[in-house]
């Protein structure tokens, strides 16, 4: 077998593994997008929001290897903010913005609109000028 096939192969090994990450991130960002749109309370959905799942900018390979990044960009009315997200076993990990990062470990609607929630005050303190550097959003 030559290298090339030999990397062929291992692709195609992993793809169900590569694919359900995919399926997992994805879900996660999707439901990350409906936790913003109603982090302003019950009946007051922020119609300004939208969500492109895009591939990750910063990696390098595609098809992503299993654990690696997956990416959408959040407008959030006059701000874009990049997410990214990875399985890091039973957990997601997540990136944004400038350096701030979040971990989910529970996907119930509570959880995500508190992350929405941290997320928007995270962002507003960026543009305020009053975040801290590398400070991160824990959920």
């Amino acid at each position: 077998m030559s290298d090339f096939d030999a990397l062929q192969a291992a692709i195609r090994r992993r793809a169900s593994e590569r694919q359900a990450e995919a399926r997992a991130c994805e879900a996660l960002l999707n439901a990350l997008y409906h936790a913003l749109r109603t982090a302003s309370g019950p009946g007051l959905p922020l119609n300004n929001v939208s969500l492109d799942l895009v591939p990750d900018p910063v990696t390098a390979l595609r098809p992503p290897p299993p654990g690696g990044w997956h990416a959408a960009w959040f407008r959030l009315g006059l701000c874009e903010v990049l997410v990214r997200v990875r399985r890091d076993g039973g957990t997601f990990v997540g990136e944004y913005a400038q350096g701030l990062s979040f971990r989910v470990e529970s996907l119930d609607e509570d959880a995500l609109i508190v992350l929405a929630r941290r997320m928007l005050r995270d962002l507003a303190a960026v543009y305020a000028g009053t975040a801290e550097p590398g400070s991160a959003a824990l959920n």
